[in-house]
C-alpha cells in the first residue's frame, strides 16, 4: 500500500535550518525567501527546537505599520531564537511510514516533523508534503 511508503521518499532533504545563535531577523528572511513555515533549530545538526512563522507573528507588534521593518527589528532583537522556538520537538526516523507521519501530524498542534537519523537532522516532512502525496496518489 502506498501509505506505507517511508517518509524518506517524500521528505524535503535540503532542509533550511537555523543555529541557536542565529537571530530572528535571519529567521524571518529565511521564511520569506524560501516560502516556508517551519525551520528546525540545530546545534551541530542535532535538532534542539523548531521555529514556525507563526512563532514570529506572535511576538511581532507591527501588523500594518509603515515602519514595520524597524519595529520588527526592535522586537526581534529583544528575543533569542531559543526563547521563541518550541523546545519539545517530535522527531521521526526516515523509515516512518507516510501513514504514521500523517497520523502524528493530524493528532498534534504542529505541522512539521524533523526527520532524524542517528541523532542528526536529515530531512523534514510537513502537512503540505503529505497533502501533495495524497493528492497525487489517492
Amino acid at each position: 500500500m502506498r501509505a506505507l511508503i517511508p517518509v524518506s521518499d517524500i521528505m524535503t532533504k535540503d532542509v533550511i535550518a537555523l543555529n541557536r545563535n542565529d537571530d530572528l531577523e535571519r529567521a524571518e528572511m529565511l521564511f520569506k525567501r524560501y516560502r516556508i513555515k517551519h525551520i528546525p533549530v540545530v546545534c551541530t545538526d542535532v535538532v534542539i527546537g523548531m521555529l514556525s512563522f507563526t512563532d514570529l507573528q506572535k511576538i511581532s507588534l507591527a501588523e500594518a505599520s509603515a515602519d514595520e521593518h524597524d519595529v520588527n527589528t526592535v522586537v526581534y532583537n529583544s528575543y533569542t531564537i531559543e526563547q521563541v522556538m518550541t523546545k519539545q520537538v517530535v522527531t521521526i526516523p526516515p523509515s516512518t511510514s507516510i501513514k504514521e507521519a500523517a497520523t502524528i501530524l493530524s493528532n498534534s498542534p504542529f505541522h512539521a516533523l524533523p526527520v532524524v537519523e542517528e541523532g542528526m537532522l536529515i530531512g523534514i516532512i510537513t502537512t503540505r508534503d503529505l497533502l501533495k502525496f495524497y493528492s497525487k496518489n489517492f
